[in-house]
């Protein structure tokens, strides 16, 4: 089993305040990039303005998907919300307990059963986690067991198409926004996994498809775009 690189970098940071060594990402379109790990620690005065409309939309009893180290969940908690904070790291799961996020699941959003929210919140293009066009069909599916009647999905992604451009490859067989990627820190390698961006046409295309309601809610100037989302209820004759 490989190392959790992601999360001894994380801690790293959140216990002495800088990296000694750059947490890097390799990408299956051929570029290594070093991650400014600092914008997982971000407040609410960071927050970009796509977040923070999220957030404002978030109710009830929420669940932060991937929270990472809990820039959101504490957001929502000081909001007066009751948050459970999901991610598979068990280094970003303590950091989290350190820093107040008071519901902290070490948990696989896949296997999360027996709960009910009414927001199911994947900032940070969250919804990555699926990483294939069928895993985000399955992450559909597995969101409706965990939702209220009433209950909403809120997520952004992107549309990377330009990286094929920017970088003068051949876009893949599969869903050209499928990425393979791994981390490595301090010579350490991760195991490497599959993280998914999807256009916002091949969204509504799979939502439609899974009987869910979408509505975008904003785009910004790179292709990046906010969206909320609930199970279609069935239609009855009258």
């Amino acid at each position: 089993m490989k190392r959790d690189v992601y999360g001894e970098a994380l801690y790293d940071f959140h216990t002495l305040n800088q990296l000694q060594e750059p947490l890097l990402l390799h990408s299956s379109y051929g570029d290594i990039e070093e991650m400014p790990i600092e914008v997982f620690f971000r407040d609410q005065n960071d927050f970009p303005e796509l977040e923070h409309i999220a957030l404002a939309l978030c109710d009830g009893h929420i669940l932060d998907v991937g929270a990472g180290v809990g820039s959101h969940s504490l957001h929502l908690q000081q909001k007066g919300f009751k948050v459970d904070a999901i991610e598979h790291s068990a280094s970003a799961c303590t950091i989290m307990k350190q820093r107040g996020v008071q519901k902290v699941l070490q948990e696989d959003f896949f296997q999360l059963k027996n709960k009910q929210y009414d927001t199911l919140l994947f900032l940070m293009n969250g919804i990555g986690l699926a990483g294939t066009i069928d895993g985000f069909k399955k992450l559909l599916q597995h969101s409706k067991s965990l939702l209220t009647e009433n209950g909403q999905l809120l997520f952004d992604s992107s549309d990377i198409a330009y990286l094929y451009d920017e970088y003068c490859i051949t876009k893949p067989q599969h869903y050209y926004g499928q990425i393979n990627f791994q981390y490595e820190y301090k010579g350490n390698f991760g195991e490497p996994f599959n993280w998914i961006y999807i256009a916002q046409k091949e969204l509504i295309k799979i939502a439609h498809e899974e009987n869910w309601v979408v509505q975008v809610l904003y785009e910004d100037d790179n292709d990046q775009y906010l969206v909320r989302m609930e199970p279609r209820k069935n239609q009855q004759s009258l």
